[in-house]
């Protein structure tokens, strides 16, 4: 059985998420709709971890419970940087990419989860099946979010 490589996948991407997030909510800063709605999605990916971290002891994994966020002079400068470019026309085309990234990156944790689910399925390991489908619905939000926005967001921003 290999589904401790998995979860070991799984607990990376959801990490990557929850930084991707933090670092797109710290970037938007001036946008509350993306401020507030990104930090909420990554409290999704913060439990997930910790709840991967547990799943993983099953299969003798010491995964870390805390998911990880780069902080320091990097975050300073997101900061600042949030901040001046918020006044002007260039913030749009960051929140694309950052949209555009998001989506990517929310994807690949969801097929991650999907592929825990099919594998706990067949492993008829009905705890860690009952875990995938109740966590990958909340990563797919994540990706619908961002394509919405990436929607919503495009025609102004590239028509301007």
């Amino acid at each position: 059985m290999k589904l401790d490589l998995a979860i070991e996948e799984l607990h990376r991407s959801e990490n990557e998420l929850y930084t991707v997030l933090l670092s797109m909510s710290d970037r938007h800063k001036v946008d509350h709709e993306v401020f507030y709605v990104t930090r909420d999605m990554a409290r999704w990916s913060e439990q997930h971890v910790a709840e991967l971290a547990e799943a993983g002891r099953e299969f003798g994994l010491e995964l870390d419970p805390e998911a990880k966020h780069p902080a320091g002079l990097l975050e300073s400068l997101q900061h600042k940087a949030s901040e001046l470019t918020g006044r002007r026309s260039a913030p749009g085309l960051l929140l694309l990419a950052d949209l555009r990234h998001l989506y990517r990156e929310a994807g690949g944790t969801a097929l991650d989860w999907e592929l825990l689910a099919q594998g706990a399925q067949g492993a008829k390991n009905k705890e860690l099946l009952d875990f995938a489908e109740r966590c990958q619905p909340q990563t797919l939000r994540v990706s619908t979010w961002a394509k919405a926005k990436l929607k919503e967001s495009s025609p102004q921003v590239l028509a301007s």
